[in-house]
């Protein structure tokens, strides 16, 4: 399942080599985390979410046929652009 999700996202972006997705087993489910460009993240998300939609429904029809449930979370991390804490009042 991970090369589909890579395969799937590497069509859609602008910058494939850095595409990234991991793997977190559990008993019954499997965690698939996308990692993406910032620049490419609603490429992959989609307008109102759609084409990530669309990749979860894939991935949970070809998890019936071996009977495994898949996540799919889309990793938002731009650590360039968090915003700083605002300064505390006395």
């Amino acid at each position: 399942m991970k090369e589909l999700v890579e395969l799937i996202a590497k069509a859609l972006v602008d910058q494939p080599e850095k595409v990234a997705v991991s793997v977190l087993d559990g008993e019954q489910t499997t965690i698939l985390e996308l990692n993406v460009a910032p620049e490419d993240l609603g490429k992959v998300i989609g307008k109102q979410g759609r084409t990530a939609r669309a990749i979860r429904i894939i991935l949970g029809a070809a998890g019936m046929k071996i009977k495994r449930r898949f996540n799919l979370e889309i990793i938002e991390k731009d650590l360039e652009k968090a915003p700083e804490p605002a300064p505390e009042k006395d």
